[in-house]
């Protein structure tokens, strides 16, 4: 046996990180969290149609200790906020969230005293799939979008949330996306 000629071998040479991150982006492992009718919607995306196993999002799991994807769905009331807080804290890091539709994402038309006004008040939030409801095709590009967040190893930051209101003071202490900062106005959806 002579000595291997190392330069007609074929290599290929990547960082730990970067294998984890590429791994990660097609293994999804979702937890969803569906509380209102954008959870129809959110069906209609997970049937052979659009097809979301491409993406490796195809089958959920019903326990957070097993999802890295939280997709909450729908509105989120105060009297719900500690358990969403529960869920999100049972999950094992890396963890992600994804904000499905427009009552998710900022309240949507509720404004009133029952109504989380964007759960990013409550946990923090990577992809906004903003709608009411969202179409598939949206929701589609926000699983794009996560997946380039999760493939550079990216989340949002615990802490990372906006301060509303006196509800949850201890956990808000960012900012939100400039796209929801605005004030919200409910003639604005008429």
């Amino acid at each position: 046996m002579g000595a291997v000629d190392v330069s007609r071998l074929n290599w290929m040479t990547t960082r730990v990180d970067a294998a984890l991150g590429w791994a990660r982006k097609f293994s999804i492992f979702q937890y969803p969290f569906v509380t209102a009718c954008c959870g129809m919607e959110y069906m209609a995306t997970a049937t052979a149609h659009y097809d979301m196993d491409r993406f490796g999002a195809g089958f959920p799991r019903f326990s957070p200790r097993q999802a890295d994807v939280l997709f909450v769905v729908g509105t989120v009331s105060h009297k719900l906020a500690p358990i969403l807080k529960r869920v999100y804290d049972q999950m094992a890091d890396p963890k992600w969230v994804v904000a499905f539709g427009v009552c998710t994402c900022t309240g949507g038309f509720y404004d009133n005293y029952a109504t989380v006004m964007g759960i990013d008040t409550i946990i923090p939030v990577d992809i906004y799939i903003p709608g009411c409801p969202p179409r598939p095709e949206n929701v589609l590009d926000g699983l794009m979008k996560l997946q380039e967040k999760i493939a550079q190893g990216k989340s949002a930051a615990p802490g990372a949330l906006l301060a509303q209101g006196p509800a949850y003071p201890h956990l808000n202490t960012g900012k939100r996306p400039p796209e929801l900062q605005a004030p919200h106005r409910p003639e604005a959806h008429l």
